[in-house]
């Protein structure tokens, strides 16, 4: 693992001289967007509305996971002609929660513009549903810069699996090895390496020590510059210097 430099030195942004040879694969909830309560209290109303319930502990332990892996892992006997439309009501309560409500992951913004100003390709890989993703960008600052989006609807294999980032970065044109991911749960982490990319690690929706097969970890998108992720992207896993 690497350790974060600090921003001040540094120069990368607005120079841009790898522009378009590089993206960054952003997860989205607890990333870009601070959901975890948004999502467990979507969760609980939809639940309590047929006489379900879950806890803060069940809900963790998932976050991050498709709906429909989630009720298979906690409500096996929920019918499954019947998922659909339970993901659909509770991603219809999530909605009306981040709009009333939106909460940016601090930092979010300014690291966004300032990878795209250093020649960065922006994209999203999350097991979000397309209109979730949608109206994050639009409410985000720095949205407009995302030009490619693999949504949950595109996927068939949840993290751990790494088809997501695979999608996305073939959406993008680029290699794997050419793509960093932003990750905050170790699902994902474990998704991204798989998939051969550098992986940056958000600490915060689980602790440090549980995100430590990352390249980075961090505490604060703040810790972050276009420069970091170059060196992720310029080297392989023995530190040589990637083609």
């Amino acid at each position: 693992m690497i350790k974060a430099e600090s921003t001040e030195n540094d120069t990368s942004p607005g120079k841009a001289v790898y522009k378009g040879s590089w993206g960054v694969i952003f997860d989205m909830d607890g990333v870009l967007i601070d959901s975890y309560k948004a999502h467990y209290l979507s969760w609980k109303r939809m639940l309590g509305r047929h006489g379900l319930d879950i806890t803060e502990n069940q809900f963790a332990s998932t976050f991050g996971r498709t709906n429909q892996d989630i009720l298979v892992h906690l409500f096996p006997f929920i019918d499954v002609k019947d998922y659909d439309a339970l993901a659909e009501e509770k991603e219809e309560i999530f909605l009306e929660i981040i709009r009333n409500d939106f909460l940016e992951m601090e930092g979010a913004g300014e690291l966004v513009s300032a990878l795209h100003e250093a020649g960065a390709l922006l994209a999203i890989g999350s097991s979000a549903p397309k209109e979730n993703i949608q109206t994050v960008l639009e409410m985000m600052p720095g949205g407009e810069f995302f030009g490619t989006v693999t949504c949950g609807d595109e996927i068939t294999r949840g993290k751990p699996d790494p088809e997501v980032f695979l999608k996305t970065a073939e959406k993008l044109n680029l290699p794997p090895q050419k793509c960093i991911v932003v990750e905050d749960a170790p699902a994902g982490v474990r998704a991204g390496k798989s998939a051969g990319c550098g992986v940056v690690a958000l600490a915060g929706t689980v602790s440090r020590d549980r995100l430590l097969e990352a390249d980075l970890v961090v505490d604060s998108l703040r810790e972050l510059a276009p420069g970091d992720f170059l060196r992720l992207v310029s080297l392989d896993k023995r530190g040589m210097v990637r083609k």
